[in-house]
């Protein structure tokens, strides 16, 4: 039997806020509803949450600013974020921040569970642990979840280890935003700037300069490709 997931809720809106609890606990995940940042602020310096459900607008503390701070203090923790419905400038705000996923309002309940569903599942991985193995400066462990540069373990987001290892296993391989979103993200349709934004974050952690990229390369026009060999 898995685990039971932990799910901490921050929206200041009251029924949202009551309706999407009422709504998970009703089908098993446990909850922590929180109405206000600067009380979510106090309580992820400890708590741990496997997904925080996270609005951009509160009061006390903004949404962004709680993202950042989970993503310092538990990189683990996966984020979705709330955003208001057609506001492409939020949804790329809130992933440069460190969300893992959005999803605008108004949303169906149903669509935000699933969503929930697939970044636990990402982050807790498989059962059956694939064999590590290594390209370049980079080995992976998928039973840990860990990536290792040159012996040293990277600090990286569900997300970003989910986007890393699709990189990793398809090197040399010109790969679309539509590819991306849909093997790593699992959309079938979606804002490409999603995939922009985190390749953004990704080479932040794996390039020595990361404004003339080494491994991660843009195809312009195209997508992108992985590769260790022109970094040599």
């Amino acid at each position: 039997m898995e685990p039971a997931v932990d799910v901490m809720v921050v929206e200041d809106d009251a029924t949202v806020l009551a309706v999407v609890t009422d709504y998970l606990r009703g089908r098993g995940y446990r909850v922590t509803a929180l109405d206000d940042g600067a009380a979510a602020r106090d309580l992820l310096r400890t708590a741990r949450p496997d997904v925080l459900i996270l609005d951009r607008m509160l009061p006390g503390v903004s949404g962004d600013a709680l993202c950042r701070q989970v993503r310092a203090t538990a990189p683990r923790t996966s984020i979705i974020m709330l955003t208001a419905l057609g506001a492409v400038e939020e949804r790329i705000d809130g992933l440069e921040h460190g969300a893992d996923d959005y999803i605008a309002k108004p949303f169906v309940l149903r669509e935000l569970r699933l969503r929930i569903d697939a970044v636990v599942r990402r982050s807790r991985g498989t059962r059956a642990a694939p064999t590590p193995f290594a390209l370049g400066p980079f080995r992976v462990d998928p039973a840990s979840r860990r990536i290792c540069l040159n012996g040293t373990e990277m600090t990286l987001t569900a997300r970003e280890y989910e986007l890393f290892v699709f990189l990793l296993r398809n090197p040399d391989r010109t790969l679309t935003r539509d590819d991306i979103l849909r093997e790593v993200w699992g959309w079938s349709f979606g804002e490409t700037s999603t995939v922009t934004v985190h390749v953004r974050r990704l080479r932040e952690k794996i390039e020595p300069e990361p404004r003339f990229p080494r491994y991660l390369l843009t195809e312009w026009g195209q997508g992108y490709r992985f590769t260790v060999e022109d970094a040599a």
